[in-house]
């Protein structure tokens, strides 16, 4: 059980959450993680059935019906409240809840929030400084608002499958879903932005932001090469970088790893580290330029030096000096004893699975890494947060029955 001592920077600020599934709930997570009171609204149970994030029923891994490992990945530090948004009754809870909020935030399809009362304009009467981030796919105000949409079908259109592979091979994705962990960022931080200028003006506003605008904007340069010079980056080789060589994967005796020289003196460097400083004085690769002309050239040659060596061997050599990694199985990255060594393993209680494994935040403050609990079990907080606002049992008991909560 993580136990740390650390101010959380947003502690007292408190975010209403429509979400499900990856993106949305990613962003929100990190809120959490940062001391946020991110309350996520969940469609409740119908005659004991459903409801719920849909994330929950991903599996294969699963902790007790409904609950699934998937889900623990992106809600780690919330709360559960079951709420029908469709219902007056509903709409009376949220207004309550809003305004006694900072943030309200979803990720649904881009022509609901307005139609479940999410927006600024629905709410800016119950609380004029509330913040309102949407995530969608498409964006909510064009025609493709009410279009489903997932990150492999942006990694799709925005050329991602394109650019991925080896040249003259099929089109491939990435293999993480990175198009929503990206959005689910910048979500936050959209509306981190937001909510800093509502606590200095007292005003808040809309902040969105959408899955294929993320996926586009993650182009970077070589869409400024294209857009300015026409030139349209494509696949390499060994997943090489499109300008620097050498920086790629090569083949040592046990296995593949990545060397990256993007800067001139790595190369020098490398063929010093090598033994092979004759290298530098060989016409074809003299320069960068004359290493790119003549890549499969020198891949042979490296390939030749690599394979007299397993993978450690390179790494003991070259790791500080030249930018290497070894290219592990995803297992094997999970069980790098450097991730024990930064604290990126983390271990939490759930009441299914004591001392269950997570991954800790990335983000650390004063040096220390965020503390983790477990996600929340559907609705385990909805008497609590409704009680908060000043919901009395009966009260509760009577929404519960009615099937709003």
């Amino acid at each position: 059980m993580s136990a740390r001592k650390v101010h959380l920077p947003l502690t007292g600020f408190r975010v209403i959450s429509a979400e499900q599934y990856g993106a949305g709930p990613y962003g929100t997570m990190h809120l959490a993680q940062l001391g946020a009171d991110v309350i996520k609204i969940e469609p409740p149970r119908k005659d004991g059935k459903g409801g719920g994030d849909t994330a929950r029923a991903v599996g294969p891994h699963f902790l007790r019906e409904g609950e699934s490992l998937y889900f623990q990945s992106f809600n780690l530090n919330k709360r559960s409240l079951t709420l029908d948004l469709n219902s007056e009754e509903g709409q009376e809870i949220l207004h309550k809840l809003v305004a006694e909020s900072h943030a309200v935030a979803n990720n649904m399809r881009g022509d609901l929030p307005a139609r479940l009362g999410l927006t600024y304009e629905a709410l800016k009467d119950v609380n004029p400084a509330i913040v309102c981030a949407h995530l969608s796919a498409y964006g909510r105000d064009n025609e493709r608002a009410k279009w489903p949409g997932y990150d492999y079908l942006m990694q799709a259109e925005a050329g991602y499958c394109a650019v991925t592979g080896e040249p003259g091979g099929e089109p491939q994705r990435m293999g993480l879903s990175m198009v929503d962990f990206m959005t689910g960022t910048l979500f936050a931080i959209g509306l981190l932005a937001a909510l800093v200028d509502a606590q200095r003006s007292g005003k808040g506003r809309d902040v969105d932001t959408d899955l294929l605008s993320a996926a586009v904007h993650q182009t970077s340069y070589p869409a400024l090469w294209y857009m300015n010079e026409g030139d349209e980056t494509g696949r390499e080789p060994r997943s090489a970088h499109p300008t620097a060589t050498p920086s790629q994967m090569f083949r040592a005796s046990d296995g593949w790893m990545f060397v990256m020289c993007q800067l001139p003196k790595f190369w020098d460097i490398l063929t010093d580290r090598l033994g092979r400083s004759d290298l530098k004085s060989d016409a074809r690769f003299a320069t960068n330029a004359d290493r790119r002309a003549n890549r499969e050239e020198l891949t042979g040659v490296l390939d030749t030096i690599f394979a007299e060596q397993p993978m450690a061997h390179w790494q003991d050599l070259l790791a500080g000096y030249v930018p290497v990694a070894p290219v592990y199985s995803l297992g094997a990255a999970l069980d790098n004893p450097w991730l024990e060594t930064i604290g990126m393993r983390d271990r939490i209680d759930h009441p299914d699975r004591k001392d269950m494994a997570v991954l800790a935040s990335p983000i650390r403050l004063d040096g220390q890494r965020l503390a983790n609990r477990a996600a929340p079990l559907l609705g385990a907080d909805s008497e609590s947060v409704l009680g908060e606002i000043g919901y009395l049992e009966d009260e509760i008991a009577q929404l519960r029955a009615k099937g709003i909560v």
